[in-house]
């Protein structure tokens, strides 16, 4: 049977859920900045390069400092995050053209 850590999991999820607001409002960052330069697409090449950086790195020390059951909750955290992200864009995102 397989024993779960569940404070390494409660642990790898905090941060994760930590990790997942701060990509999402750098995501809503960039963006907002990329409509208003001349150049968006080197605004959006760097922050999706900086994001995943920060992402992928906290997650190499989540994994190195709680092990698997730690990753599991970061995974599962970003991912709830990216949840609630995404439907709260669909809910506010105007419907037909904007007076």
């Amino acid at each position: 049977m397989i024993t779960v850590d569940w404070p390494t999991v409660m642990l790898g999820g905090a941060v994760g859920f930590a990790m997942g607001t701060v990509f999402f409002v750098g995501l809503a960052i960039g963006i907002r900045l990329a409509l208003q330069s001349e150049s968006p697409v080197k605004i959006l090449s760097l922050s999706a390069v900086l994001r995943i950086a920060a992402l992928l790195g906290v997650g190499w020390i989540v994994q190195g400092q709680g092990g698997p059951w730690a990753v599991a909750g970061y995974a599962f955290a970003v991912f709830v995050v990216r949840l609630i992200a995404t439907t709260y864009a669909r809910v506010s995102a105007p419907v037909g053209r904007a007076p």
